[in-house]
């Protein structure tokens, strides 16, 4: 049997601690006085209040680096939709279109966006500071073109919407640009999305725009699509079909236990990870390299779990998904509570009924017919 680097049961519990983490940070980032996440531009103003909670550290510290690290979910996330994609299209030898590719990616994302989008917009219409919604772009919604428009940050709403715009953006590139294409075409691309930023005004509009949509997140994408490429090539399946490569075990559920030595050298690389990210964060320059820590924290952090609590995290990250567009409506609910300062009292209310609705939501995202290739 060939053993994987990740397993499907590990890349789902990075999915887990993903979602969490966005969850969490979606909350925690509105709580009024807390330190905000430096995510699209990079403002130091906001720098200068992190370093204020770590230095003078006061009950809302926890909160502090929910906001400001938590949305760092989102690199996690694309860095498996790239490792997905090649474990997906590249094994087999069947050759995929561009308009059945992309019409199925656009409907997988269609379904689970119409579920979330229809009962946000019915909470919000109820609810206290209702978003004044404009018939176009609802449609840019829901066509998912809407990350391209001006001043995406005050038209998207619910804000984590952007992340649909997102993917179906790095879905065309990757059929497009990447598909069956020598590792060094990513590179090129990482690298020419990178000097697209470099060059930007750190807390301009422009940078702001550019995370915004593919070129912000190609970074993350790209990595997983060299990663899943090396992985094939190193299990000798280069030309092999999904089927006989997940029939010897390449793609296993099962976590084989690493020896102890590795168990070490992961359980010491997650905390550097960490401190890395933090002191990284106070540089514009390493602030854009970011994800590359990030992901290989996440990794090392899945790879030092024990059994017992990565299995919780598999849980959460099966339900990832109905999560994702399900916690701005328990958002919406219980944002006034955060507003008021009782920033933990309604923290855990926001959890609890995030989670339960997202069952809710997932039964609903089930009865919609999945799309054919």
């Amino acid at each position: 049997m060939i053993n994987p680097f990740l397993t499907r049961t590990e890349c789902t519990a990075m999915r887990g601690i993903a979602i969490l983490a966005i969850m969490l940070h979606n909350y925690c980032h509105y709580v009024k006085g807390i330190a905000k996440e430096n995510e699209y531009q990079f403002l130091t103003k906001r720098c200068d209040r992190l370093w204020e909670a770590l230095t003078c550290p006061d009950e809302f510290l926890p909160i502090d680096l929910l906001s400001f690290f938590g949305h760092y979910g989102v690199p996690v996330f694309l860095f498996l939709s790239g490792y997905g994609l090649i474990r997906k299209y590249e094994l087999d030898p069947q050759p995929v279109g561009h308009i059945p590719f992309l019409r199925y990616h656009y409907l997988k994302l269609l379904r689970m966006l119409v579920v979330g989008f229809v009962l946000f917009i019915m909470v919000d219409a109820v609810t206290p500071g209702r978003f004044p919604f404009h018939w176009d772009n609802v449609i840019a919604q829901l066509l998912m073109y809407i990350n391209v428009l001006p001043e995406p940050d005050k038209i998207i709403w619910p804000g984590i919407y952007w992340f649909f715009g997102l993917m179906l953006q790095l879905y065309i590139v990757y059929r497009l640009l990447l598909y069956r294409r020598s590792s060094w075409y990513v590179v090129a691309l990482i690298a020419v999305c990178w000097l697209l930023q470099v060059f930007c005004d750190p807390d301009g509009d422009t940078i702001n725009r550019l995370r915004y949509n593919f070129i912000g997140g190609m970074l993350p994408f790209g990595l997983g699509v060299l990663f899943g490429g090396a992985e094939v090539r190193r299990c000798g399946g280069a030309r092999l079909p999904w089927r006989v490569l997940s029939a010897a075990g390449v793609f296993s559920h099962l976590r084989t236990p690493a020896p102890p030595y590795l168990r070490i050298f992961y359980l010491l690389l997650t905390p550097v990870s960490c401190l890395l990210v933090l002191v990284m964060s106070f540089s514009f320059h390493f602030w854009l390299w970011i994800p590359v820590v990030i992901i290989i924290g996440t990794i090392a952090l899945v790879k030092a779990l024990p059994t017992v609590i990565l299995k919780l995290f598999v849980f959460f990250g099966s339900y990832s998904a109905a999560i994702f567009v399900a916690h701005p409506i328990a958002r919406k609910l219980f944002i006034t509570v955060a507003w008021q300062r009782d920033a933990y009292d309604g923290l855990m209310l926001y959890f609890v009924a995030a989670i339960g609705l997202s069952w809710a939501v997932k039964q609903l995202i089930d009865h919609l017919p999945l799309p054919k290739m």
